[in-house]
């Protein structure tokens, strides 16, 4: 018979190091701003290599004050999806080539989600002279990457739909 501790059997000190064996839970108060920063903006690492030993998935949450934009920037490779919190964050994105390159902008609310597909340059705007935006980031990565830009023409190959309508 073996036995128990909180309701489990004991298992070997190289399981129990294991991060992949445990199930992880991280308050507010442990969120991390140790990861990569856009200007206009404030990110704080939740789940990522560092905090819970992760391989392929990065995520924390993103605040915007109040009429404040984020630099232009990429994600990399890293697909990213965002689930907006609280406030209306818009997403700016450029949509077409040369001369017929024009802004893209995204109106959200609560509720709202965003997917960002690799190498795609967008910025993240609060256009409320009040409340802040918080958005949740989940990213294809272990870690964020953020590749700030002087503007937002594409770097790579991407693809960009939307099920919402949008404004130009």
């Amino acid at each position: 018979m073996s036995s128990h501790s909180q309701g489990r059997p004991n298992q070997d000190s190289a399981v129990q190091d294991d991060p992949f064996h445990r199930l992880h839970h991280l308050t507010p108060a442990v969120l991390s701003p140790e990861t990569a920063q856009s200007a206009g903006m404030h990110r704080l690492a939740a789940i990522s290599g560092a905090s819970v030993g992760s391989q392929k998935l990065w995520m924390g949450q993103t605040h915007v004050a109040p009429r404040l934009a984020s630099a232009n920037h990429h994600h990399g490779d890293s697909e990213t999806a965002i689930y907006v919190v609280s406030g209306a964050p818009e997403f700016v994105f450029l949509e077409g080539d040369g001369d017929d390159a024009h802004e893209v902008r995204i109106r959200t609310q609560a509720g709202d989600y965003v997917f960002v597909p690799p190498f795609v340059p967008h910025r993240e705007e609060n256009p409320d002279p009040e409340v802040e935006a918080v958005v949740v980031i989940a990213r294809s990565t272990q870690e964020a990457i953020v590749v700030n830009l002087p503007d937002l023409r594409p770097v790579g190959p991407a693809r960009t739909t939307s099920k919402r309508s949008t404004d130009d």
